[in-house]
């Protein structure tokens, strides 16, 4: 299984400070991968709320990929919350001393940039191939910084280690209304639970259908199946197009 969990981490996104890019993006790449999002929540730099998230994060998804954190000020709480969680000791990797020196050219680092150096014990850093910072894994757990173009980088060398399992999707485009669906879409999805299926109307007069649906499942021969059983129950001339 690729299920994965997300965990947005910042008081500036829950303040609307700024507005949270990693998220939608994180959504996207992941789809694209072929891994399973179940949940994405957004925390705020609090240790306590952090354990908690993740901790339910973790019994939702093999995968958890937190956003945010990680860096040398105050509010970067996300390593200890993360090593509290999993109940790991704080440790600071020589490795990423060695970076941060050489990021500093040969000068001394700061106390605060050496917090960037700690990890919970027993992390894994997974390099990025060029002069990037790597990615911080632990028991499953990514950790990614929150500023976009970082994450981005830094989830591009994530999304190996995670399993892709290609889901077949099929669209309709249907001109009838929920109310006149739903009686229909009831019994297909009762008499399959193991398809997904999804309704979504539309309330723009130039669209050209009233309701999208979609039939999602890992095997073809299940989406087609679906599908053949959602063609026979609706009424002739409703389907305006496939997609």
């Amino acid at each position: 299984m690729s299920a994965c969990a997300a965990l947005i981490i910042g008081n500036e996104v829950l303040s609307a400070k700024i507005v949270d890019q990693n998220g939608p993006h994180l959504i996207a790449r992941l789809r694209e991968h072929g891994a399973t999002l179940t949940t994405l929540q957004v925390v705020p730099d609090d240790v306590d709320a952090i354990v908690e998230a993740l901790t339910l994060a973790r019994k939702r998804a093999r995968f958890v990929i937190t956003s945010g954190g990680v860096g040398p000020t105050h509010d970067d709480v996300t390593v200890r919350a993360v090593a509290l969680a999993l109940g790991r000791r704080v440790v600071r990797l020589p490795e990423m001393v060695d970076i941060l020196q050489r990021a500093h050219a040969g000068e001394q680092v700061p106390d605060a940039a050496l917090r960037m150096a700690e990890a919970p014990e027993g992390s894994e850093l997974i390099a990025m191939g060029d002069t990037r910072f790597p990615v911080l894994l632990c028991d499953r757990v990514f950790l990614l910084p929150g500023v976009p173009q970082y994450f981005r980088a830094q989830l591009e060398a994530v999304l190996p280690r995670i399993p892709p399992e290609p889901v077949t999707l099929q669209v309709l485009f249907v001109d009838l209304g929920e109310p006149e669906l739903a009686p229909i879409l009831d019994r297909v999805a009762l008499a399959l639970p193991h398809v997904a299926f999804g309704s979504y109307p539309v309330f723009e007069k130039d669209a050209g259908y009233r309701v999208k649906l979609t039939v999602e499942h890992r095997l073809v021969a299940e989406v087609s199946a679906a599908v053949g059983r959602l063609l026979a129950e609706l009424p002739g001339g409703s389907i305006v197009r496939r997609g």
